[in-house]
C-alpha cells in the first residue's frame, strides 16, 4: 500500500546559491520567525517565506495584542496564575512562569524595533483586559491594530538588518536529515520543475498554525500545518495535537478566512446574544462573556446551530466604533452590518493549535539541528486552552530563547552585508479538492465538539486523501489533519479546547501533556479495538 507521494530524489534538486551553509535557516517570515532573526543578528540567516513578508501570517492578523504584567498592580505571577488556570490542569507551570517573567523586556524589545503601542497622555501604555486575565494586560495598538503594526514594524527591522537574508516566495516542503540531524529544508518555488534544497547550521520552523485545516478559520491559507508534518516525517515528538482553540466571535459573513470580532470588544463590555435577544452565557460561567474561550465557544456553537448567535456593541461601543476598532469596523460594513446600530452575527472559528512539535524551554525539538518557536511549537505554556493573547507573547519569547541557545552553540559568524533578494511568486496551493475535503472532514468531525464515530470517519478519510497524494502540500495537509484526529480519539475525555460528546467530562487520571509520533499515529490506524475501547 503506497502511504504518500514518491520520495524525493536528491539528484533531483536543484542547487540553491542563494544561501551559505553557515546561515541559520528559519522557515516562516511571521512574528516567531521575523524576531528570532533580529536576536540572531549579526549571525548571518536565511527566512524562507511562501509570501511576501507579513502577506501569509497568522500574526499580522492579531487583533488584540500581547499579554504582560507591565501595569501597576499587576505582576508576572498574577499572569502566570491566570495562564496555569486557562490551560485546564496541563500547562507546564515552570514553562508558564518562565514566560511571563520574560514578557517585560519581550516588550521592551518590540518598543525600540519600533512597534507603536498605544499610549496615554503621560506615555504610559495603554492596557486592555481579556477573556480569563484577572488584571488589564494587553498591550495593544489603536483597539485592534496590533498584529498588523507589530509585524510592520519588524519587517522593516528585517529589511534593514544586513545580516538577514529574505528568499520570498519559496514553499518548505520537507525537511532535510542525516540521522537524526535536521540539516537545512526542500522548498519550492512556483512553477519549478524542481525543489531547491537550502543547507544550513541550524533550522528553526516557524510555519504557523493549522486553522486553514478546517472549513472556516480565521487564519490565512499559508496556516495549513505544513511545518507539523514536515517534522513528523522527519520522526519529531508531537505534543498536544487535540488541542485546537476555536475563537467564539469570527464575523459570520460568508467570507474565507473569516474576519475575526476581536475578544477586546467584550472586554469592552459587548455582549453575546440569540435570536432572541437572550445573553449566551447567562448561567453558562460566572464570567459570562469573558469566560475561557472554549467554553464561550460552545454556547456560541450551540446558539449559531440552533438559530444565530450576535454581538451586541451598540450599547458600550455604540458610535465609538469606527476609531475604537477599525478592523472589525470595516470588515463588518464590508459585509453589510453596521456594529454602530447592529448586533454583529458571530460564529466559533479555527484560530489557534495549542498542539505541535514538542519542544523544551529553549525551543530545542526532539531532533538534533531543528529549533521550533511560534504556532508550530507545543511549548506547554498553553496547555489545553491559550489564554487570550499569550500567542504573540510565546512567539518572541521563544524566538528571543532559541537566538540565545543557537549563539551559545554556533559563535557569531561575521555577515557578508548582503541584500534581501527580490521576491518571488508565491507558490501554488495544494489540491482544491482535496483540500476541501481535508477542510470539510475536520469541520464536521474534529472541531468544536467531537465524538468517537465522526473522529473515526475523519481518520479513515484522511488517511485515504494521505495515502493517494501526489503533491508535498496535499501531503502535508492531510498529515497534520490525520495527527490531530488520531490525538482527539485518543484522548477519551474533554479538556479545554478538546470537547468530547460522549467523553464530556475531564479525567483526572488523564491531566497531563499527550505526546505523539507519526508512527504512533500509523500504528494506531491499525489498532481497531484500542480505538473503539
Amino acid at each position: 500500500m503506497n502511504d504518500s507521494p514518491d520520495p524525493i530524489d536528491p539528484d533531483a534538486l536543484a542547487p540553491l546559491s542563494w544561501a551559505g551553509v553557515d546561515d541559520i535557516v528559519i522557515v516562516g517570515g511571521g512574528l516567531a520567525g521575523l524576531f528570532c532573526a533580529l536576536k540572531l543578528s549579526p549571525r548571518p540567516v536565511t527566512i524562507l517565506s511562501p509570501t511576501p513578508l507579513g502577506d501569509g501570517a497568522s500574526s499580522a492578523w492579531a487583533q488584540g495584542g500581547i499579554a504582560a504584567a507591565v501595569g501597576l498592580g499587576d505582576s508576572a505571577e498574577a499572569h502566570a496564575l491566570d495562564t496555569i488556570a486557562a490551560g485546564a490542569g496541563i500547562v507546564d507551570e515552570n514553562v508558564a512562569r518562565m514566560m511571563t517573567a520574560e514578557a517585560a523586556d519581550r516588550v521592551a524589545d518590540l518598543l525600540a524595533y519600533g512597534a507603536p503601542f498605544d499610549r496615554d497622555l503621560e506615555g504610559r501604555l495603554q492596557l486592555s483586559r481579556e477573556a480569563a486575565h484577572s488584571e488589564r494586560r494587553i498591550v495593544r495598538v489603536n483597539g485592534d491594530l496590533a498584529g498588523r503594526a507589530v509585524m510592520g514594524a519588524l519587517i522593516q527591522a528585517v529589511r534593514r538588518t544586513p545580516s538577514i537574508r529574505v528568499l520570498e516566495g519559496l514553499t518548505a516542503e520537507d525537511l532535510v536529515t542525516e540521522g537524526r540531524f535536521v540539516v537545512g529544508v526542500i522548498a519550492r518555488p512556483k512553477g519549478a520543475a524542481r525543489p531547491v534544497r537550502v543547507i544550513g547550521r541550524a533550522v528553526v520552523l516557524a510555519t504557523g498554525g493549522v486553522g486553514h485545516l478546517y472549513a472556516v478559520t480565521t487564519n490565512p491559507q499559508e496556516a495549513r500545518g505544513a511545518g507539523l508534518a514536515m517534522a513528523a516525517r522527519a520522526g519529531a515528538t508531537l505534543a498536544d495535537l487535540e488541542f485546537v482553540q476555536f475563537h467564539p466571535t469570527a464575523i459570520a459573513v460568508g467570507r474565507d478566512p473569516a474576519p475575526l470580532a476581536t475578544e477586546a470588544l467584550r472586554g469592552e463590555g459587548a455582549v453575546l446574544v440569540d435570536a432572541s435577544g437572550r445573553r449566551i452565557m447567562a448561567g453558562v460561567h460566572p464570567d459570562l462573556d469573558l469566560a475561557p474561550r472554549d467554553i464561550v465557544a460552545r454556547a456560541v456553537f450551540e446558539a449559531a446551530r440552533d438559530g444565530g448567535a450576535f454581538l451586541d456593541a451598540r450599547d458600550k461601543v455604540g458610535e465609538r466604533f469606527p476609531t475604537r476598532f477599525p478592523t472589525v469596523y470595516a470588515a463588518c460594513m464590508e459585509a453589510g452590518v453596521d456594529p454602530v446600530r447592529q448586533p454583529i452575527p458571530v460564529a466559533p472559528a479555527a484560530h489557534y493549535h495549542m498542539g505541535g512539535v514538542l519542544t523544551d524551554a529553549s525551543g530545542r525539538s526532539s531532533l538534533d539541528g531543528l529549533w521550533v518557536c511560534g504556532e508550530t511549537a507545543s511549548t506547554g505554556a498553553h496547555g489545553a486552552n491559550r489564554l487570550a493573547s499569550n500567542s504573540l507573547l510565546e512567539a518572541v519569547v521563544f524566538g528571543a530563547r532559541i537566538a540565545e541557545d543557537i549563539l551559545g552553540l554556533f559563535p557569531a559568524a561575521p555577515a557578508n552585508l548582503r541584500a534581501a533578494l527580490p521576491g518571488l511568486p508565491a507558490s501554488t496551493p495544494a489540491d482544491g479538492a482535496a483540500a476541501a475535503e481535508i477542510r470539510r472532514l475536520m469541520a464536521d468531525h474534529v472541531g468544536v465538539v467531537r465524538e468517537a464515530a465522526g473522529l473515526s470517519l475523519a481518520i479513515a478519510g484522511l488517511d485515504r486523501i494521505r495515502r493517494a497524494a501526489r503533491d508535498r502540500d496535499t501531503l502535508n495537509m492531510a498529515t497534520s489533519a490525520l495527527l490531530i484526529a488520531v490525538a482527539a480519539e485518543r484522548r477519551k475525555e474533554s479538556r479545554g479546547g478538546h470537547f468530547r460528546a460522549d467523553r464530556p467530562d475531564a479525567d483526572p487520571a488523564l491531566a497531563h501533556r499527550s505526546m505523539l509520533t507519526l508512527d504512533d499515529a500509523l500504528a494506531h490506524l491499525h489498532a481497531p479495538l484500542e480505538r473503539a475501547s
